[in-house]
């Protein structure tokens, strides 16, 4: 069973910045490809960034240049560096887990996930 602990959720104003982190309770965290998605009230969840335990990695569009995904495979945590907010990142966001190690896009292929972190950006 792999838990995921997202944190590092807030309040932010327009423009600003936020780290959020998810640690893994999984041995073979390095062979898996981790993934950040959000929500918001209303909405489906969509895809944000993602990363393959190699390095590659892939954004959405409305994120590109602003959002950064890494991991430390030492750590067993992926991180999502989050600039120049807008309101609407707005979301809860969720990690999760493909042990396929795939970049996929779709929520369906993620095994596992963690129970989210809220991010409020204001205008």
């Amino acid at each position: 069973q792999v838990q995921l602990v997202e944190t590092g959720g807030g309040l932010v104003q327009a423009g600003g910045s936020l780290r959020l982190s998810c640690a893994a309770s999984v041995r073979t965290f390095s062979r898996y490809a981790m993934a950040w998605f959000r929500q918001a009230p209303g909405m489906q969840r969509e895809f944000v960034a993602t990363m393959r335990w190699s390095g590659g990695s892939k954004y959405a569009d409305s994120v590109k240049g602003r959002f950064t995904i890494s991991r430390d495979n030492a750590k067993n945590t992926v991180y999502l560096q989050m600039n120049s907010l807008k309101p609407e990142d707005t979301a809860v966001y969720y990690c999760a887990v493909n042990t396929g190690d795939w970049l996929f896009t779709a929520a369906a292929n993620y095994d596992y996930w963690g129970q989210g972190t809220q991010v409020t950006v204001s205008s």
